[in-house]
C-alpha cells in the first residue's frame, strides 16, 4: 500500500511544477500528448510498448482508451500519470508537462490534479472506508472536521452511508470499489484515472459502478479517463479510443453513451446498496465477504 499513500503524499514545501502552457494555450484541452513512445528493453530485444502516440483529451470529456492485453493502454495510463517516465515525447496536463517534471514534485501535482481508481481497489486494510476516502484530504491538510465531513459526503453520494465505519475486510468487493470511487473524487480532481475499474467484479455490479462513476463525473464536469480490454465497458465514455500494439487505431465519439436510468445517481446508489443488505446470503456477491450492515 506504499504506492498508494506515495500517490497522495507531497511535501508541502515544494514548489509548483513547472508550467509548460497556460490554460488558455491548452483550449479546451486539459491532456496533451505529442510523439509519446516507450520502448523496454528486455536482454537484447527491443519491446515497443507506445509508438509515436499523439492524443488531446478535452476537459469534462469522459474517454476510454480499450485495448487487448499487450495493446500499451496500461502504459500510457502510466505516462499520463508521471508514474513511468516516457523514451521520448511529451504529455501535459492542465498546462503543466509532467514529462518534465521532477520526480519529487510530482506527488504534489498528482495530489492537487489527479484521482485514481485502481482495479484491486488497494484500499488501507486497517482504515475504515471514511478514513480511506479522508486520506488524499488528509495529505492536503484540509483540517480534520471538514475533511470528514468531506467525506462523509462522498460516502453517500456512492450509496455507503451506513458503511463509513467499516473496514475493507467487512465489505463486498462492489462496495469497496465504491470506496475507491469515494477517494478518487472527494478533492475534486481535475482528472481521474481508472484502471479497469470493474475487473474484480461481477456483471450486475460492474453495472452499477459504471453507472456510479460516470454520472459522478458528469455531475462535477471532470475529466474521466477509464483504462479497459472490455467493449461494454467502453459504452459507457463519450470517446472510444482503440490501440493495438502500442498506436491508436481509431478514435471515435460515443454518440449514444450509457447512463443512469433518470439521472440519479445517489438514488441508484441508494437503492442498489438497499438490494444488497436485503440478500444478506451474499448471492449477489461470488467469493466475496459477506456484507456487514448496521
Amino acid at each position: 500500500m506504499k504506492a498508494v499513500i506515495a500517490i497522495f503524499k507531497s511535501n508541502k514545501s515544494q514548489d509548483s511544477p513547472r508550467t509548460a502552457a497556460s490554460g488558455a494555450a491548452q483550449g479546451d484541452n486539459i491532456i496533451t500528448i505529442r510523439g509519446l513512445r516507450k520502448v523496454y528493453k528486455l536482454g537484447r530485444e527491443r519491446v515497443v510498448a507506445l509508438d509515436n502516440i499523439d492524443l488531446d483529451i478535452k476537459r469534462g470529456e469522459i474517454c476510454c482508451i480499450l485495448g487487448t492485453s499487450g495493446s500499451g493502454k496500461s502504459t500510457l495510463l502510466n505516462m499520463m500519470a508521471g508514474l513511468e517516465p516516457p523514451t521520448r515525447g511529451s504529455v501535459v496536463i492542465d498546462g503543466v508537462e509532467i514529462t518534465k517534471t521532477p520526480e519529487r514534485k510530482l506527488a504534489k501535482f498528482r495530489q492537487e490534479v489527479l484521482g485514481f481508481v485502481f482495479q484491486s481497489y488497494n484500499l488501507l486494510n486497517t482504515l475504515t472506508a471514511l478514513e480511506n476516502v479522508a486520506l488524499p484530504l488528509t495529505f492536503k491538510g484540509v483540517p480534520r472536521k471538514k475533511r470528514e465531513k468531506l467525506a462523509k459526503k462522498m460516502l453517500a453520494d456512492v450509496g455507503l452511508k451506513k458503511h463509513m465505519r467499516h473496514k475493507p475486510s467487512q465489505m463486498s468487493g462492489g462496495q469497496q470499489q465504491r470506496v475507491g470511487i469515494a477517494r478518487a473524487f472527494v478533492a475534486h480532481p481535475k482528472v481521474v484515472f481508472a484502471d479497469e475499474p470493474t475487473g474484480n467484479l461481477d456483471s450486475k455490479t460492474t453495472i452499477e459502478i459504471m453507472e456510479l462513476m460516470t454520472s459522478i463525473a458528469r455531475k462535477y464536469g471532470l475529466t474521466l479517463v477509464i483504462v479497459t480490454h472490455d467493449s461494454e465497458i467502453a459504452a459507457y465514455a463519450d470517446r472510444i479510443i482503440r490501440l493495438l500494439d502500442g498506436r491508436i487505431i481509431s478514435d471515435e465519439l460515443n454518440p449514444n453513451p450509457k447512463r443512469v436510468a433518470g439521472g440519479d445517481t445517489s438514488a441508484a446508489a441508494d437503492a442498489s446498496e438497499t438490494e444488497k443488505e436485503n440478500n444478506v446470503g451474499g448471492k449477489d456477491f461470488p467469493n466475496e465477504t459477506v456484507p456487514v450492515t448496521t
